[in-house]
C-alpha cells in the first residue's frame, strides 16, 4: 500500500458544480503530488437527498476533467453491514445509547452550539418511562478533541458542550454520515483527507469516533468553500450551475486560482494535460488561502 491515500467523496444530490470541482482538484493534486493513490467514494447513504443519475453524472465529469480513481468506486449504500457492525461494537463497549427525543424537544432545551441545537443528554441514563427508542447516540461526556489542520491550523472542540451526544443511527433507519465516513476511511486505508471547510466542524466528531472504534486518524486539510456573490456556499440549494465539461481547461485553471496556486495566464489556453502537468509540478498546500470560504468567479 502506498504511504499516501486520499479520496474525493461527493454526495449525489446533483451534478458537479464549481465548489465540488475545487474539492476534487485539491484532493487529486495533493494525492498525485505525493505519488499517492486517489479514490472516489459516492456518499449516497442519505437516500431522501439522492438525485437519480447524479452519481453517474459526477463520475463522467471527473473523467472529462482528467481525474480517474485508482480503485473501483465505493458506494456507501452498499455498506450498511459495515456500519451496523461498527454501531454494535460501540454498543458492546457501552459508548452509545438509545434516544427517544424528537427535534422539537431538543429545540425546546434552548441550548445552541456550533451547528444548531446541542442535545441535552436527556436519555443518556436511560429512556424516559413509556418512551420508545427513535435513534442511537454516542456518549460524548468529557470529550475534547484537538487536531492540526494543514490549511486552517490548530482547532479544538469540546464535543459535549459544542455538539452534544450526536446521532449515529437516525430515526428514519439511516446510519449517520459521521459513523459511515469513519468506517469507510479506515477500510479504504485513507491517510489524508482533503475536502471543503464546510466539513471542518465535523472533523472532531469523526476523530472522536475513530478513537472509540480504535481506527487510525487521517491527516486533514480543509479547503476554502466556494461561495456565490451573496456569500452562500455553492450547492444545489443555491442553484449552483453544473460544470461544463466542454470548458474543462478553463475551469481547471479557475480552480487552481481559487486554490491560490497562481497559474500563469498563458495556461488558460493550454491543453488539459499541460494544465495538469503544470499543476502537479507546482502544487503546494501552503499556498491555499487559510480561510473557510471565499467568493468564486469561475
Amino acid at each position: 500500500m502506498k504511504s499516501y491515500c486520499g479520496r474525493f467523496a461527493p454526495s449525489p444530490t446533483g451534478p458537479l458544480h464549481f465548489g465540488s470541482l475545487v474539492a476534487a482538484v485539491g484532493s487529486y493534486l495533493d494525492a498525485r503530488s505525493h505519488d499517492g493513490e486517489w479514490l472516489v467514494r459516492i456518499e449516497d447513504l442519505d437516500r431522501p437527498r439522492v438525485v437519480r443519475g447524479a452519481a453517474d453524472e459526477i463520475l463522467r465529469s471527473l473523467q472529462a476533467f482528467g481525474m480517474c480513481p485508482d480503485r473501483s468506486i465505493v458506494y456507501q449504500s452498499t455498506r450498511t453491514d459495515a456500519y451496523h457492525a461498527a454501531l454494535h461494537q460501540l454498543r458492546r463497549s457501552q459508548r452509545v445509547y438509545a434516544c427517544a427525543c424528537t427535534r422539537s424537544e431538543i429545540a425546546d432545551s434552548g441550548m445552541t452550539g456550533i451547528q444548531g441545537f446541542v442535545y441535552p443528554a436527556t436519555c443518556r441514563e436511560g429512556l424516559p418511562a413509556g418512551r420508545a427508542a427513535r435513534a442511537w447516540r454516542v456518549n460524548t461526556q468529557g470529550a475534547v478533541v484537538r487536531f492540526e489542520d494543514a490549511i486552517q491550523g490548530p482547532l479544538q472542540h469540546d464535543v459535549e458542550k459544542q455538539i452534544g451526544d450526536f446521532i449515529l443511527y437516525r430515526a428514519d433507519s439511516i446510519y449517520a454520515y459521521q459513523l459511515a465516513v469513519c468506517v469507510d476511511d479506515a477500510e479504504q486505508g485513507i491517510t489524508h483527507v482533503v475536502r471543503g471547510a464546510d466539513l471542518l466542524d465535523s472533523t472532531p466528531r469523526q476523530i472522536y469516533l475513530q478513537q472509540l472504534l480504535n481506527l487510525p486518524t487521517p491527516r486533514y486539510a480543509h479547503l476554502p468553500v466556494a461561495t456565490n456573490a451573496q456569500g452562500a456556499k455553492l450547492s444545489k440549494q443555491t442553484l449552483a450551475k453544473p460544470v461544463d465539461s466542454a470548458r474543462a481547461d478553463e475551469l481547471l485553471v479557475s480552480a487552481l486560482r481559487f486554490l491560490g496556486q497562481d497559474p500563469p495566464a498563458k495556461l488558460q489556453k493550454s491543453p488539459l494535460d499541460e494544465i495538469w502537468r503544470w499543476a502537479l509540478e507546482n502544487w503546494t498546500v501552503a499556498r491555499v488561502p487559510r480561510r473557510r470560504a471565499q467568493h468564486s468567479q469561475p
